[in-house]
């Protein structure tokens, strides 16, 4: 989360303002408030969207579609409008950590723990599908995890099942390595899609390995989409988890296993409720989103505005909505986690006036990181939170987090080395380059595979791009305690592609890049140079960057 620039609105119809949450490819999130104090995050959708009117009477379709979905583990879509100058969609604003992010980050997680997620969130599809909506691009980044379970997102830009008619021709939505078979094949989704994807996720989960082998996105996607004439290979994967495999990555979408029996699959396999969930997770992982509930509670004040060159921003986002309750009356209901094992549900009449007294708590769970596909943040949501991604106190519901060393953001630091040169050049055609920040030593000829260790990749093997294999953020100062904040709230995505690193878009001159290394220290990265390719078809035509590099201790 960062302050708002000078440029950013300050309220728009009704909804003031306070942060940025983060910003993806469909639009910028920001963090605001109900009428009655409840948290939101507000997105808005990006101009050249919002001048298409196919994509606003797909986008009204989508959003009446994820407002009919209520259930736990779900964020909730609270408000919209599709008529003003600008769309814009609130949901519940919620602190948390994408499964993506965690991941990369803190690596696979223990069987047990992937069960209960994947348990958790086939109840929320079975929400989502009880809608007639179905999600079409479930993956690591919609999935968030906070204190009290894993919580679904961006099913609300997900297309319902009668809204497909609006899908351009020849478009498909979603993410290649995460498809079903039948959506590969651009042929009709069901329910049944969302528990090929959901298998996926699980294998990648608890293992780190696609069940349908190594390679870049589209690559997977071609093989998913054979499927009924090549299955995957299932025979490596631990046994309980294999079971699970088998019965959601079958090609026949009506021999796969629904939403109920998966969910009572593992919660046998967890060997635990799926409702507990105190130390559901490692106690890393509970600590970062334990940093991120407190960094949600202390939104960053924005930068004081400057005198309007332009016309006024907030002018661009004027429109009242016309589908939709004023802020604060909403009648969609907030993120709920379901009460704890051995306690009955409440019953429908009884939920909404116990949901209104538990919103506050509630809404710390997880966060919210819409990028269209997420915040989150991701964010960002940005991570999510979205990565994404506000209330003072956490919720009721959840246990402490553990507390067995302190924060980054917490502990003092013991500076390393300062301001150390490090140039990263392009890579040659068909070869990366790793980057060990902890030593710093940079490893031209990398291999694929061979990054343990390192911090980031600078690559041409396929898709060309910058990769990072920790999570990387940017920072508005160069104190460590800046440099960590900006991890943790202002998360980059894991690969920034040649097209926006030549067009200059999310590195430039004076951009500060922070991480949390493989070996616990806190590296800063400051571009100094951003030089465009000049080698003439020696390399890929990626810029080289000229930096220097400064790394602290973090005392335990």
């Amino acid at each position: 989360m960062t302050p708002l620039d000078p440029v950013d609105p300050r309220e728009t119809a009704g909804y003031r303002l306070l942060a940025r949450v983060g910003e993806g490819g469909m639009g910028t999130v920001y963090l605001s408030h109900t009428r009655g104090g409840q948290p939101v995050a507000f997105k808005v959708i990006r101009r050249e969207y919002g001048q298409d009117p196919d994509f606003r009477r797909r986008f009204e379709q989508e959003v009446r579609a994820a407002r009919r979905v209520q259930g736990y583990h779900l964020v909730p879509v609270l408000d919209h409008d599709t008529t003003g100058a600008l769309p814009w969609i609130a949901s519940a604003f919620v602190p948390g950590l994408s499964l993506a992010d965690a991941l990369v980050t803190h690596g696979t997680l223990p069987l047990p723990a992937v069960f209960q997620l994947v348990g958790c969130t086939a109840r929320a599809l079975g929400s989502i599908h009880a809608a007639d909506v179905v999600h079409r691009d479930l993956k690591p980044a919609n999935i968030l995890l906070g204190s009290t379970g894993p919580y679904v997102i961006d099913f609300g830009i997900a297309q319902a099942a009668d809204a497909t008619q609006l899908t351009r021709s020849g478009g498909v939505i979603g993410t290649p390595q995460y498809m079903s078979p039948e959506h590969a094949l651009g042929e009709p989704v069901t329910a049944a899609t969302d528990l090929f994807s959901l298998g996926l996720i699980a294998a990648v989960a608890a293992t780190g390995r696609h069940p349908y082998g190594e390679g870049g996105a589209t690559a997977l996607g071609v093989r998913i989409a054979n499927t009924e004439r090549t299955p995957p290979d299932l025979g490596n994967y631990p046994a309980p988890l294999r079971t699970l495999l088998e019965r959601c990555l079958t090609a026949d979408p009506a021999a796969r296993i629904t939403t109920d029996e998966l969910a009572e699959l593992c919660e046998r396999e967890a060997g635990r409720p799926l409702r507990a969930f105190d130390g559901w997770l490692p106690a890393p992982l509970m600590e970062r989103i334990a940093r991120r509930e407190a960094a949600a509670a202390r939104p960053p004040q924005p930068t004081p505005t400057a005198t309007p060159t332009q016309p006024d921003a907030a002018a661009h986002f004027a429109g009242q909505p016309t589908m939709s309750a004023p802020p604060g009356q909403s009648q969609a209901q907030w993120p709920t986690t379901p009460p704890p094992s051995g306690t009955p549900s409440t019953t429908p009449a009884n939920r909404n006036r116990n949901l209104l007294i538990a919103a506050g708590a509630i809404a710390l769970a997880v966060l919210l990181t819409w990028v269209i596909a997420s915040p989150d943040g991701n964010p960002g949501g940005a991570d999510t939170g979205a990565d994404g991604k506000d209330s003072s106190t956490p919720s009721t519901a959840s246990s402490p987090p553990p507390k067995s060393k302190p924060s980054p953001a917490q502990a003092p630091y013991t500076l390393v080395f300062k301001d150390k040169p490090l140039t990263l050049r392009a890579p040659a055609w068909n070869t990366g380059t790793h980057v060990d920040l902890d030593a710093p030593k940079l490893f031209p000829d990398g291999e694929i595979g061979k990054d343990a260790g390192m911090e980031l990749t600078y690559q041409d093997w396929g898709d060309s791009d910058l990769r990072f294999l920790t999570s990387m953020g940017r920072s508005t100062g160069t104190t460590p305690e800046a440099c960590s904040a900006g991890v943790d709230t202002d998360a980059l995505p894991a690969a920034i592609s040649a097209d926006d690193l030549n067009a200059g878009k999310t590195l430039t001159k004076g951009t500060v890049l922070c991480t949390v290394t493989s070996e616990n220290n806190l590296a800063m990265l400051q571009v100094k140079e951003v030089v465009p390719d000049t080698k003439q078809g020696l390399s890929s035509d990626m810029p080289d960057y000229v930096t220097t590099l400064t790394l602290w201790k973090i005392n335990e």
